[in-house]
């Protein structure tokens, strides 16, 4: 199992001991308090964040949760229509059969807003299966089988983007716990109602360990994972990287993309926790510099530019992962300090920075630990810290689940204006969800006029050029009266497929030229679509061929 937890701080000013000790500078940070987005006695680990794709106001989380009297695991499902302003959710995934639920999800949200979610099961459904719900998480279908093998968590992505040729697919990766422990693969075209037959991607000479999907921005499927020594603690020494860019059809694989020494192992000054470097990937997927970079983030220690304590270590591809870079340590405290760093986790926003949160004791004793963040905003070559939990916790292994654990996955995602991070935190009696939203405004480097202009609605019409028809994709930040018109090369209006208001989401409309709309009066087959939202205006173009 992989964990995480997550917390966020109301800042304090620590600029003459930052510049002492190297802790991150928070006297421009404004952050609003932590909170639990689902309290309960239920221990719940292992926190996963996306959003959907059709409405930034939507988030889904889920976790491992963990009772023992009665004993059960099962997975969380948390989720929030409102941007955050309230959360609903249940400990127990309620796609059946509940009794026999494995824990450790994978999830997603499908470019139908489809809520997907893949989990282990227990005796005698062994195996990968998956549940769907059509309702923001409310109700779920019975379970479907992906895979009846022994294996480690599955991870789950989705191709969302309209210019993909593989839009709407949903894809899953696991390891499999037989020699030679290579990494599998599945997907689904209809939203988790059934699994295409599992695919072996690669044929490692150690056994993989983890395993991260990330989608590029052509609709690439990109695949990372550790492979580990042979005899425990099953050590981290390499990571490998895979790509697809025929839906996962075909795999090209570099079976040793970087080098590397994971912490695996227990954290003896943290209550002997359990703690791995298992590998997570993002991708630059906006339309900036670094478009099509992808990063992938490790915990390490003894192999540089990691020091003796575990810190966080970055390396980047510029060429889809045919080449990476040297290592970049993450973490700007003082090397070989004594203190930790362990379990990050990635995520790229709209604007190209990098983003990493991940836990880090630098403002507490040994013992304890916060959670902050590391924001690069040109690729990894300088970062910016903050530390965004407003309070410190201890951890402590869950016992009953093997030893030292407690989880090891914390996550992030974003919307247009917000980063939203989660994490496991025991502060409250019982490890539970935390979470704090952080406005891109508050982030140094990113102002209002940034955010706005990042925050265009139109996409572009796919495909295009077109034959017969294309859609015109757009955007919607905030509720509006939306105009959307299509003219011909001599401004003639041809088409006004969407007017009047709108809430906020992605809609997708359908051009047919000449289809029950105003003929053009030009010979030519180009045309121009016009959106407006309030006082806002966009143009594209697109191109009709015979």
């Amino acid at each position: 199992m992989r964990s995480w937890y997550l917390l966020t701080l109301g800042l304090f000013t620590l600029s003459d001991l930052a510049a002492q000790t190297n802790n991150p500078d928070r006297s421009n940070l404004k952050i609003g308090s932590n909170y639990r987005i689902y309290p309960s006695n239920i221990a719940q680990t292992e926190v996963f964040l996306v959003k959907s794709p059709l409405d930034q106001n939507i988030l889904f989380a889920g976790c491992n949760t963990i009772n023992f009297l009665p004993f059960f695991i099962s997975e969380g499902i948390y989720t929030t229509t409102n941007g955050g302003a309230s959360w609903r959710g249940n400990d127990t995934c309620t796609g059946a059969p509940i009794a026999f639920h494995g824990g450790d999800p994978g999830i997603t949200i499908d470019k139908n807003g489809t809520f997907i979610i893949t989990r282990l099961g227990r005796a005698p459904f062994v195996g990968l299966y998956s549940h769907y719900s059509y309702d923001n998480g409310q109700t779920w279908s019975s379970q479907k089988v992906i895979s009846t093998d022994d294996l480690e968590r599955a991870s789950l992505t989705t191709d969302a983007n309209a210019a993909s040729p593989f839009r709407g697919r949903s894809y899953a990766a696991w390891v499999q716990f037989a020699s030679p422990f290579p990494l599998m693969f599945s997907y689904t075209i209809n939203g988790a109602q059934s699994w295409s037959v599992p695919k072996q991607v690669n044929n490692p000479t150690i056994r993989c360990a983890g395993g991260d999907l990330a989608m590029g921005p052509n609709g690439e499927v990109y695949l990372c994972w550790a492979g580990v020594t042979d005899v425990s603690p099953f050590k981290e020494i390499l990571a490998g990287f895979a790509s697809s860019s025929n839906g996962g059809m075909d795999w090209i694989v570099n079976e040793n993309a970087v080098s590397m020494n994971g912490i695996t192992g227990i954290l003896s000054n943290k209550n002997n926790i359990r703690v791995n470097g298992l590998p997570c990937m993002a991708v630059d997927t906006t339309q900036g510099p670094r478009r099509g970079w992808i990063y992938i983030v490790t915990g390490q220690k003894n192999h540089a530019p990691s020091g003796s304590d575990p810190d966080i270590v970055m390396y980047r591809s510029s060429d889809a992962g045919l080449t990476w870079s040297e290592g970049i340590r993450v973490n700007q405290d003082a090397l070989d300090n004594g203190k930790t760093q362990y379990f990050p986790n990635i995520h790229v926003d709209k604007f190209g920075a990098v983003n990493i949160i991940f836990y880090d004791d630098r403002t507490t004793t040994t013992d304890s630990t916060g959670v902050f963040l590391a924001r690069s905003t040109d690729g990894g070559n300088s970062w910016k810290e903050y530390e965004i939990s407003d309070h410190h916790f201890e951890p402590k292994p869950i016992g009953g689940l093997g030893q030292g654990y407690q989880g090891d996955i914390i996550d992030l995602t974003s919307t247009d204006s917000k980063l939203w991070t989660v994490w496991m935190d025991n502060s409250s009696g019982v490890y539970q969800i935390w979470t704090v939203p952080i406005d891109f405004v508050n982030l140094e480097g990113v102002d209002d006029q940034e955010i706005q202009a990042n925050s265009r609605g139109l996409t572009r019409s796919y495909p295009n050029p077109f034959q017969s028809q294309t859609k015109i994709g757009f955007r919607i930040a905030s509720p509006g009266i939306v105009s959307l018109k299509v003219f011909d090369v001599l401004g003639n209006l041809i088409a006004e497929p969407v007017s009047g208001f709108r809430s906020p989401g992605y809609f997708e409309v359908l051009f047919k030229p000449g289809d029950g709309l105003v003929q053009p009066r030009s010979a030519s087959r180009v045309y121009f679509y016009r959106l407006t939202v309030n006082d806002r205006v966009e143009t594209g173009k697109m191109v009709q061929f015979k």
